[in-house]
Formats: C-alpha cells, sequence, structure tokens
C-alpha cells in the first residue's frame, strides 16, 4: 500500500481533481488475505478523522477517497468475500462507512477548491506584475513565498530538527484527546460505534447479525464511488445522466464535527481567512497517571518482578512550572493544525515516510516486564500502538495480549480484546515488539511474515527485536520495499526458518538514515492484556 499522504509542507495546495488521482495510486495485490485489507480500511479511517480534527483538508479528503476507492472497486471483488463469512460481513460494515464518508467528502471538496482557487489567484496577480527585465544587470524580483496556509496545512517542520517540540506538542495532544474521550463518557464508545469499528477492520466476534439485505447497497455505493470520480474528471460539469454522485447524500446521517468555542488565534487574520475559518480546539490537560519506578537492568537480570499490573502507569510528568509569559505563548502555541512534520525518511520506491517517535524508555520497561519468560527462554510479545498528530506517529501505549511461547515463536490469543481495547482508546497499531530471548537481534523468516501484515496495513509499521543476552541487544526494522515487501507478501514457504532469495529483504529504521526517533521525554504506558 502506498503512503496515507499527499505532499505537503512548502507545496503549493491541489485540486480535487489532483488528489483524487494521486489517491487511486497503490498497490493493491489480491493475495493478501481480506482481513489484512480490511485492517488497512480502519486504520485510514482512524489517520483521516485526525487529519479533519486538524484541519488538514487536504489530507482528510485523500484518504477518505483511497478508502472508499479501496472498499468498492478493490475490496468487494476480493475472492475472501465468497470463502468467510465473518470476512464478508466486515466488508459490508465497511462499505458502510464509505456512504457515511460521503458526506464528509462533500463538505470537504469545496474547501479544497476555494483554496486552490484562491492560490492560482494569488499567484496570477503576482505573475502581472513582474516587470519585464531591462538589463543584464537589472535584480531579478525576490520569489514570492507562499504562506504554508495557503497550502492548506501550517508551518512545515523538520522532525529531526525539533523532536522537543514535536513530544510536548503530542503529549498536549494526547491529553486533550484523553479529557474529551472522558467527558463523552468513562465506558468509551458505545456499542454501535464499536460494532462500526469492528467491522471497518478490527475483527473479532459480531454480537449481533447484520441484516441480511446489507448486501443490496453493494451496486448503489459502487455506482456513487463511480460518480464522484466521473464527477472530478469533468470539472466544467459534465455529468452523467444518473444522479449526482451527492444528490442523495440528505438521506442518510453524517457525523458531524463538534462545535466548540474558539480560542484566541494562534496566526495572522490573513492566515485565518485563508484557512476558512477554521476553529482550533484545545481541552484542558488530564493530570498525570502516578509514577511506576523503572527497575535498574541488575535488577531485571537478577530478580523476577512481580506480576504487572492490567495498566503499567507511565512516569509521571515533570511537575507544572508556573509560565513565564515566553512559557505561556510557547505552550499557547502546541495546536496541532499550526504545525505539520515534513517525511524523515523514504522507502526504497521513493514513497514518504512519516516520523515515528518512540519513548526512550520504552525497552527496559518491557524488558522488565518479559524477564520471567526471557529466563524461561521464552519469547514474549506486544503491540506498538500510538497515535498521528501533526503528519507525524507517536508510540504512545505498549498493549501485551494474551499469547502462547515458544523459544522460537510467540502467537497472540484472543486478538478481538486487543483491538476493543484500541478502539476504546483511540490507538493506531504502529508496529510491535518482541524479545528473542537466546537468539541474536535479527529478523527471522518468521519474524518477516508477521511484520509483512503490519506493513501492509501502514508503510511506516515497525518491528523492534530485542536480545538481551546478545550485542547488539537491540533493533528496529522494517522491509524493504522493494523488494522485501513484495518477496515475503509472494512466499508460500512454511517452517519457522525458511530462506528467501533477496539478501536486502528488510533494514534498520531508527534514524539515520530511518524514520523512527527515540526520545527520553515521550511518556507511554504498559498494557498487559494477559490473563
Amino acid at each position: 500500500m502506498a503512503s496515507n499522504m499527499i505532499p505537503t509542507g512548502g507545496t503549493a495546495p491541489q485540486s480535487v481533481e489532483s488528489i483524487t488521482r494521486i489517491a487511486q495510486v497503490y498497490e493493491y495485490n489480491s493475495s493478501v488475505p481480506l482481513r489484512y485489507w480490511l485492517r488497512t480500511a480502519a486504520t485510514l479511517l482512524r489517520e483521516a478523522d485526525i487529519y479533519e480534527r486538524e484541519g488538514h483538508d487536504e489530507q482528510a479528503y485523500f484518504i477518505l477517497f483511497r478508502h472508499a476507492q479501496l472498499v468498492l472497486v478493490n475490496l468487494s471483488k476480493h475472492p475472501d468475500t465468497k470463502k468467510n463469512e465473518e470476512d464478508r460481513k466486515a466488508l459490508i460494515a465497511a462499505e458502510k462507512e464509505v456512504q457515511k464518508n460521503l458526506g464528509k467528502l462533500e463538505v470537504l471538496k469545496p474547501r479544497i477548491n476555494k483554496r486552490y482557487e484562491r492560490y492560482t489567484q494569488l499567484m496570477r496577480e503576482r505573475d502581472s506584475r513582474k516587470q519585464p527585465l531591462q538589463a543584464t544587470f537589472t535584480p531579478e524580483p525576490r520569489a514570492v513565498i507562499p504562506d504554508p496556509a495557503l497550502s492548506g496545512v501550517a508551518e512545515p517542520l523538520e522532525a529531526g530538527e525539533n523532536r522537543d517540540l514535536a513530544v510536548r506538542l503530542a503529549q498536549s495532544e494526547l491529553n486533550r484527546r484523553a479529557t474529551a474521550r472522558i467527558s463523552k463518557g468513562s465506558s468509551g464508545p458505545s456499542v454501535e460505534e464499536l460494532e462500526s469499528r469492528r467491522g471497518a477492520g478490527v475483527w473479532g466476534h459480531w454480537d449481533t447479525q447484520l441484516k441480511p439485505d446489507s448486501r443490496t447497497t453493494d451496486q448503489d455505493l459502487s455506482q456513487r464511488i463511480q460518480n464522484i470520480r466521473s464527477n472530478i474528471d469533468n470539472p466544467l460539469g459534465q455529468r452523467a445522466h444518473t444522479s449526482d454522485a451527492f444528490s442523495m447524500t440528505s438521506a442518510y446521517k453524517y457525523p458531524s464535527v463538534p462545535r466548540q468555542k474558539p480560542l484566541e488565534p494562534t496566526v495572522s487574520p490573513a492566515q485565518i481567512a485563508i484557512l476558512d475559518k477554521n476553529v482550533q480546539r484545545h481541552a484542558p490537560p488530564i493530570l498525570p497517571p502516578k509514577e511506576h519506578m523503572e527497575p535498574s537492568r541488575a535488577i531485571i537480570d537478577d530478580i523476577a518482578p512481580s506480576l504487572p499490573a492490567k495498566v503499567l502507569p507511565a512516569p509521571a510528568l515533570p511537575n507544572k512550572v508556573l509560565p513565564t509569559d515566553e512559557t505561556s505563548t510557547t505552550e499557547a502555541n502546541l495546536n496541532p493544525s499550526s504545525y505539520t512534520f515534513k517525511p524523515s525518511a523514504y522507502l526504497e520506491n521513493g514513497t514518504p515516510l512519516r516520523s515515528i517517535f518512540l519513548p526512550g524508555n520504552l525497552r527496559s520497561r518491557f524488558l522488565s516486564l518479559a524477564a520471567p519468560n526471557t529466563r524461561a527462554n521464552l519469547e514474549t510479545c506486544g503491540m506498538l500502538c500510538g497515535t498521528l498528530v501533526s503528519n507525524a506517529l507517536f508510540i504512545s501505549k505498549v498493549v501485551i495480549p494474551e499469547q502462547t511461547a515458544t523459544s522460537d515463536t510467540c502467537e497472540t490469543v484472543n486478538e478481538s480484546a486487543v483491538f476493543d481495547y484500541c478502539d476504546s482508546e483511540d490507538l493506531m497499531t504502529l508496529g510491535w515488539i518482541h524479545t528473542h530471548p537466546t537468539q541474536t537481534c535479527f529478523m527471522s523468516s518468521r519474524d518477516l511474515h508477521t511484520h509483512c501484515g503490519y506493513q501492509v496495513m501502514l508503510p511506516e509499521s515497525i518491528a523492534i527485536v530485542c536480545a538481551p543476552s546478545k550485542d547488539p541487544d537491540w533493533g528496529v526494522f522494517r522491509l524493504t520495499d522493494p523488494p522485501g515487501l513484495k518477496s515475503v507478501l509472494n512466499c508460500t514457504q512454511t517452517g519457522l526458518f525458511h530462506p528467501h532469495a533477496e539478501e536486502n529483504i528488510y533494514t534498520g529504521a531508527l534514524r539515520p538514515p530511518g524514520h523512527v526517533y527515540e526520545h527520553a521525554g515521550l511518556d507511554f504506558e504498559l498494557v498487559d492484556l494477559r490473563p
């Protein structure tokens, strides 16, 4: 799957036609199980929701259209729909999500085109003011640098040069989102919402049967997405004789973005006008969890820790310092829509990768939890979960699923419980971590096949391998693309250890030259779902 992003930063804004063309360019392989593609679809929706909340209209439209195209054009023809009843029901639920999101596309489309038209008008006016070159010594007029707001994004920043800002931004936004979830009710999503999320790709068991005639919406939805594409390809208004792609949207109940009283703007009035007066929203941060003392390495090696609680809280944030005027101004600007972090690395095929921020003490705390298994020569695995903030990914939780293990393998059990938890916390799956109790730090063939499922879902996904008895004792990896991802996808060999023809099938992901940054100031939680 291609990257879930379009060019951002100082680039000029794009029209809906251009965004739509880019959104349809991705690699689809029907040999990948449908359940993996449905996970991908669910991840796309989660990303689109975050981009929409942050005011990044172009990215939100791009991902929502790609989701609709993936579900209605490709997944509707996937061979697994005829083999697995549960997958078929999940696809029906995903199609219903597309049906709801057509309303969002309808709202975003004129805003994007309006911004694009304003930009092109500004460029025309600038060009008309240029004076002809009169002599060779006449200095050329200085180029006009477009206001970042004109691109539909905020100030573009290098992630590596602004790590502290990125972490402060993420912590502030994570606290705000947690507060927002609490305000909706401590019980998390409603049963209906959770059911919908499961159907969009989080596989598990359905408590009730979907309506028998749900499949009858397939032709209607497919026709609607084709109409959308037809309208975009005919910007002059040449439409098919069938109804407009959005003509029936009033018949559906679309999700709405809650409006709150806007805070004092942190950008200029001109930027606010250009951005169509997007509301900047904040909520007060929640109190940090109680401190969890991290054992030293010696304790990890010599003493077996007691069984962890279900949720092991991250170390508490430093006590809040009464802000000076300068500090107050800085914290007031911690708004995700005010920044966007540039890609920090690229796949071998040129696809950009968003930065991932990894907590600096994540490995030591995971090894502490895994110590009893490690001494018994058993592997331990966990899922790296987090969220998207300002076009960067932040790992905020490690979820330990119920699992069975041997010296060379680790298999998850009751995956639906893991993803129910991730849904309730509004988390994205960003990769996984596991131990090699006695082996060296490398990606086995079994590891490569496991990670393939993660990287198909999200190109930035990473695999962390911890080999505490070896040197090096850890590594952060991803599959190369090409050739690694396609090689593993097409591999039909079985067995724990089997060779692959390609030598460079995986590579390091830590920066440099990868897209992963370690940062000691990023907090996270260990969540143990084992019985």
